[in-house]
């Protein structure tokens, strides 16, 4: 039987043009099927060990050795108190495997069949796996291949004749586009993911990526390639609507007529790859200002306000501008938010003057209270730019004295008036805060500030938090909204603890 064992991974490695190594692996694997059919026990666990030059091979049974509580499968798993009763004084540890010798098993025609489709499996991986990475080595950006078939799951793409497949996952798909067996496609390389537990890799393909609209303008755009021209940001919204910013590394250069082309022969190229999604070529620049201004187009813009602090940015438009501003459905803020990179809010002058109004009323309402002044006094304060009790207290005294009608005297009367406020206001926030309740102090995410702007809204018990929204969490403590959606669902994980 030795013997045979040998001539048949001889002849094997010879038929499949494969290492012997591989072949005496399948064989193995073959024999251990074999002997746990006999046994019936499939899920036991069996070693066969062929000796390489002689062909003599053996069987053995094995357990993987464990702590007593984490004991659970009897078949493959023994605990160290039970084998230390069968093996007094042995020294095996948790971790090694215990094995114990069975009888060989005669090597079938069953067993052959087994062994031999095994090597053609290997075979078969060892092919893929050296096709994706002859792909990868020579692969470009854009992927051209052709469909193989439509999945529930997404598109197949052959992009290796006869040899490599790839993935356009349906979240990766421009929505409505409608791909046949055979039809050519085009689409960004992703990354290689592993499926599932296999081993197997497979390259992920994407036609909604910003980058494959970048990629895309860099091949029909020399002045891309040349660095000559350059785009700095990218908001789509797949198969209807893109914005491109670009700029000029080059004076001499149009960006915006160069990247649209003659006639619109360049974004039409790129738009016709895109299922016919329209695309908007914007100035970028360095200026928040002006480049919201830009990404708001064909919208004209009357004024905005810019906010560091909430990262947002108030855009006043005319009342015939407000529609185009927004976008159907709020397509065209939503794209230029995205763009820029900062949150956009939409009014028309008539919205602005009285959300400026009502915040001048409620600033002219805390100095009058708060610095016990008449209105008139409150309004030249709000008139002035001052907005907090801060700001009266502690800037520069001669910035008061330079408002008309200010003197020394009323000068220092604010700025007493103002301190004593704010040190009694920060004395009552201390206390509000003593009534905030232990499990929400203990938050992740939450600090100090945070705590003392909700106590200041009655916000004390970690429901109360936990019901809040995400606005109105952000309009309390100022934060980001990322930050308050995480606080919140922090706020809320007990609830579906309790529910468990």
């Amino acid at each position: 039987m030795s013997r045979e064992m040998l001539q048949l991974a001889e002849a094997l490695a010879s038929e499949k043009n494969v290492d012997a190594e591989v072949v005496f692996q399948a064989l193995e694997f073959a024999l251990s099927t074999a002997a746990k059919k006999k046994a019936g026990r499939e899920h036991m666990d069996v070693r066969v060990q062929i000796d390489r030059d002689t062909g003599e091979y053996q069987t053995f049974r094995r357990w993987l050795i464990v702590a007593d509580e984490d004991y659970t499968y009897p078949d493959v798993e023994k605990t160290i108190e039970e084998i230390q009763e069968e093996i007094p004084g042995t020294a095996i540890q948790i971790g090694e495997y215990y094995e114990e010798q069975l009888p060989n098993e005669g090597f079938g025609r069953q067993a052959a069949q087994t062994a031999k489709q095994i090597i053609l499996q290997r075979i078969r991986d060892a092919e893929r796996e050296q096709n994706l990475n002859e792909f990868l080595a020579t692969r470009e950006d854009i992927v051209a291949g052709t469909v193989k078939r439509v999945e529930r799951h997404g598109i197949i793409v052959e992009v290796v004749a006869g040899k490599l497949d790839a993935l356009i996952p349906r979240d990766q798909m421009i929505p409505r586009e409608n791909f046949r067996s055979g039809d050519r496609i085009r689409a960004l390389f992703l990354r290689v993911e592993e499926i599932g537990n296999t081993g197997r890799k497979q390259i992920i393909l994407s036609r909604t990526s910003g980058d494959f609209l970048v990629k895309l303008y860099a091949n029909e755009v020399p002045e891309i390639a040349d660095g000559m021209l350059e785009i700095r940001a990218v908001a789509r919204d797949p198969g209807q609507r893109a914005k491109v910013a670009v700029k000029a590394n080059d004076q001499r250069i149009d960006p915006q007529g160069t990247c649209i082309g003659v006639r619109g022969s360049r974004v039409n190229a790129v738009s016709n790859e895109l299922s016919g999604e329209r695309i908007d070529v914007v100035l970028w620049s360095p200026e928040t200002a002006q480049f919201v201004m830009s990404a708001l187009s064909p919208a004209e813009v009357g004024r905005i306000v810019i906010d560091e602090d909430k990262h947002a940015v108030d855009v006043i438009v005319a009342e015939d501008q407000l529609a185009l501003a927004i976008g159907r459905g709020g397509q065209n803020v939503r794209l230029a938010s995205d763009l820029t990179g900062w949150q956009l809010n939409i009014m028309t002058s008539a919205e602005a003057d009285e959300r400026n109004a009502a915040e001048d009323a409620a600033i002219r309402r805390l100095f009058m209270d708060h610095l016990n002044v008449d209105e008139e006094t409150a309004d030249v304060l709000v008139q002035e730019g001052f907005a907090t009790l801060e700001e009266v207290a502690y800037v520069p005294a001669a910035e008061l004295l330079a408002i008309e009608g200010f003197d020394e005297e009323i000068v220092d009367m604010l700025r007493n008036r103002a301190r004593d406020a704010i040190l009694t206001m920060a004395i009552a926030a201390e206390e509000k805060l003593g009534e905030v309740s232990e499990d929400m102090r203990n938050l992740e995410g939450v600090d100090a500030d945070m705590l003392r702007n909700l106590a200041e809204a009655g916000i004390t018990e970690r429901d109360d938090l936990a019901e809040l929204s995400v606005d109105e969490l952000i309009e309390i403590t100022g934060i980001d909204e990322e930050t308050a959606k995480a606080v919140i669902l922090t706020a809320r994980e007990h609830w579906f603890t309790e529910d468990k």
